[in-house]
């Protein structure tokens, strides 16, 4: 019924977390920016799956575009298992892509260090 919205929440704070980090770097006129590039990847996953949820939601009849937009919100008993869901899928599903972003950090983090120990290896070679 509304599980995008957590994601999309989280997707809000990213956002803003990312402009905030790219001024501050243009400020102190820093070139890395690894750090906001990669939390804009986190941001078009977390933007990408809610808008895909929130059109299926939107398909099925679950949201319309008067109020009470989400049509659960209207009887207390359904707003009730839309909170459910909310606290329940919709937070299991942003962990998960958040998971899987980190994960992918790390590893990409792994690989780049690795990369640069077999650059100093060969070059010792020579």
């Amino acid at each position: 019924m509304a599980c995008f919205i957590v994601p999309a929440t989280e997707a809000v704070a990213t956002t803003l977390l990312s402009k905030v980090i790219k001024k501050k770097k243009q400020e102190t006129e820093k070139t890395d920016v690894s750090f906001s590039n990669r939390l804009d990847r986190l941001n078009g996953l977390l933007w990408g799956g809610s808008g895909l949820l929130a059109f299926e939601h939107f398909w099925h009849g679950e949201i319309q575009l008067s109020p009470p937009f989400l049509t659960a919100a209207a009887e207390s008993e359904s707003a009730r298992t839309m909170l459910y869901e909310m606290s329940t899928s919709g937070v299991a599903m942003a962990a998960v892509v958040t998971v899987t972003w980190a994960v992918s950090v790390i590893i990409e983090k792994i690989i780049k260090e690795r990369d640069s120990k077999s650059t100093d290896f060969k070059e010792a070679d020579l």
